[in-house]
């Protein structure tokens, strides 16, 4: 579809039919995904686009005008309108994940719309509303693959990281990493969904926890304050763990049943008068935090963790012999994005967010890392 089409419907000839299809496909485009800008960002002449860069480890994010990338087989453009900023994201700005080249442009909480599509892909039409998350592609040959088990690929992409990401006007990513955002989510909501959003989810849907089950969420921040939406949503007798007083009464407008202050109470004990949880979700990442909680699963109680602590944390041997487990989780691939925002739109869940322009991405990622965000900040790009 010709940009031009954007702000012309006029044609001539026997193309006229073909010109007007194309340009009601253009106004159809436009009233899905609620823009009010022109579709391309046009500087000098050129059709270009802003992106924030990293061009060097530990460097500050550089704005940046490039060409508008597009598409090759397989590939879908994407018009970039939110993108969530993550701790992971540190990756891309310190230089620490394996094999990766900079520069870069980061981002794997991505919301907009389908602009272009690739040679091949047929699932999806320009105009749909979309998101990435941190699973970013895979190559369908390896074992893991070939079983279904994308999010052990042998070849894996990550948004942001194998290829650049959403801070950006505009991203081109592999077609089976886009999932389809319900129309009740804005994309500002939606971006911080494909990570938090999913991680949280997804970790509690493969719990094995029942409606009534005891199921205690560790941390009351990104993470934290979407995991107690879903566990109260999926009919969990829910409980927050954290720290001071200052924040049960959001932990209880969030949906938690009951709230331990980790200050002023002791978290085993107060969880063994329940039966015992039979889930902790750990969402805090600190193994300090997590080796604290463990105790308090029921006999047969599961500590999904799903937050990276950088410190190690010790068991008891002895005390997992009733059958307590240990249960890393992965966030999930984009069919489990989609049935994230859905639900999300269904129950109502929303995470509370912080908005930045493109141009601010330093100071939102600064916020991040120094723990400041309450609780999840996102680039407003199409603002």
């Amino acid at each position: 579809m010709s940009p031009n089409l954007w702000t012309s419907g006029s044609s001539n000839g026997d193309g006229d039919a073909n010109l007007d299809q194309d340009y009601n496909a253009a106004l159809l485009y436009r009233r899905r995904c609620q823009l009010t800008s022109e579709p391309y960002t046009d500087r000098r002449g050129g059709v270009v686009m802003k992106a924030m860069v990293v061009r060097e480890a530990g460097g500050p994010f550089e704005l940046e005008e490039r060409e508008v990338p597009e598409p090759g087989p397989g590939e879908i453009r994407i018009k970039v309108e939110a993108c969530g900023i993550c701790h992971s994201d540190a990756f891309v700005k310190f230089g620490q994940f394996p094999g990766l080249e900079l520069p870069r442009v980061p981002g794997h909480e991505v919301a907009g719309a389908v602009d272009a599509l690739g040679d091949g892909v047929d699932l999806f039409s320009v105009g749909d509303r979309v998101g990435v998350g941190w699973h970013g592609g895979h190559c369908f040959k390896c074992d893991p693959c070939r079983r279904g088990d994308f999010l052990n690929c042998k070849s894996p992409k990550v948004c942001g990281i194998s290829y650049d990401g959403g801070y950006q006007e505009y991203l081109v990513c592999p077609w089976e990493a886009v999932a389809r955002i319900p129309d009740a989510l804005s994309a500002v909501d939606a971006a911080p969904l494909l990570c938090a959003g999913i991680t949280t989810y997804n970790a509690l849907r493969n719990s094995g926890a029942r409606p009534g089950d005891v199921v205690a969420v560790q941390g009351v921040g990104g993470l934290g304050h979407l995991a107690l939406q879903y566990a109260n949503r999926m009919g969990f007798h829910t409980v927050a763990l954290s720290r001071g007083k200052d924040k049960e009464a959001l932990a209880r407008k969030l949906g938690a049943h009951q709230y331990i202050d980790a200050t002023a109470q002791d978290e085993v004990k107060e969880l063994q008068k329940l039966g015992g949880a039979d889930v902790i979700l750990a969402t805090a990442p600190s193994g300090k935090a997590i080796e604290g909680v463990v105790n308090g699963l029921s006999g047969r109680g599961k500590l999904m963790l799903v937050a990276a602590a950088p410190d190690p944390f010790s068991v008891n041997a002895f005390g997992m012999l009733s059958g307590k487990m240990i249960h890393g989780w992965p966030s999930g691939s984009a069919i489990d994005s989609e049935d994230t925002m859905r639900f999300s739109a269904l129950t109502d869940v929303r995470p509370q967010v912080e908005r930045f322009p493109l141009e601010g991405a330093d100071e939102a990622f600064a916020k991040v890392m120094e723990n400041t965000i309450r609780f999840r900040a996102v680039l407003d790009i199409a603002s």
